[in-house]
């Protein structure tokens, strides 16, 4: 079983940054990717970026430039660095990680969420 624990949202101004971690624990014997994925309410969920073992990103249209998704695989952790935040990046963010389990089985497990509120 893989946990995904989650830290760094809350309260923001229209153009202030934010950083999110994510840090993945348990029988883990490799993990693929990791990303983040955020809703909105009565929205469904959506895409913001991915990362691969290797370092290979991929972001959402919106959060092209002013977002950015870093890993550290030796910990196990993703990050996301969020600047020029906007009214509309308000949501839950959820960590998403998927990979091989010390079962040799695969895995994809999704981390709590958290709040993030731009707003003046």
């Amino acid at each position: 079983q893989v946990q995904l624990v989650e830290s760094g949202g809350g309260l923001v101004q229209p153009g202030g940054s934010l950083g999110l971690s994510c840090t993945a624990s348990g029988s883990i014997f490799s993990i693929y990717a990791m990303g983040w994925y955020r809703q909105a309410p009565g929205k469904q969920r959506e895409l913001v970026a991915t990362i691969t073992s290797g370092g290979i990103t991929n972001y959402a249209d919106s959060v092209t430039g002013r977002f950015t998704i870093s890993r550290d695989n030796a910990k196990n952790t993703v990050y996301l660095q969020m600047n020029g935040l906007k009214p509309e990046d308000t949501a839950v963010y959820f960590c998403n990680a998927h990979g091989l389990g010390t079962d040799r089985r695969g895995f994809g497990s999704w981390g709590q969420g958290t709040q993030v509120t731009v707003s003046s």
